[in-house]
């Protein structure tokens, strides 16, 4: 089953030709499938006044089936539409939550400073997925970059 839905997930992202924003796509994602990510916590640049948050690009790669080198522009990760971002506090509350836009970026309004945790949901057609990632955020204005990848499951 898991291998039908890697080649249904692989067809559709040849269909697309390896162009356009990767969105929710018929079929099941699989929660217990690897999948990679980016955590580029890197600090941003503060705001000054508003709550603390944490932006970034939520993409998902492979999209062509051969990878080369050099990579081919065209094959390189796209965008993904529509994902679910939530943070939670150290009790496990959730303390803001954020859905990507078109172009796969997301700002998450954090309604407290601290240590929280970044979690991106499950998204229909894509393999499991990124790994939560621990963000401290120490400043009320704080803003922290985090850049997250979903697998398409393409090989």
């Amino acid at each position: 089953m898991r291998r039908l839905m890697a080649l249904a997930a692989a067809a559709v992202f040849a269909l697309a030709g390896c162009t356009g924003t990767v969105g929710t796509v018929t079929g099941t994602a699989s929660p217990t499938a690897t999948a990679s990510a980016t955590a580029t916590a890197a600090a941003a640049p503060s705001l000054a006044g508003g709550p603390p948050r944490v932006r970034g690009t939520v993409t998902a790669g492979p999209v062509c089936p051969v990878e080369k080198v050099p990579p081919d522009p065209s094959c390189a990760p796209r965008p993904v539409a529509g994902a679910v971002i939530v943070a939670t506090n150290a009790s496990g509350d959730e303390v803001g939550r954020a859905t990507t836009a078109a172009d796969g970026t997301y700002a998450l309004f954090v309604t407290q400073s601290g240590t929280v945790t970044i979690t991106a949901q499950p998204v229909t057609g894509l393999m499991g997925t990124p790994q939560p990632v621990q963000v401290t955020l120490s400043e009320p204005s704080q803003v922290k970059q985090l850049d997250l990848s979903y697998d398409t499951g393409i090989r």
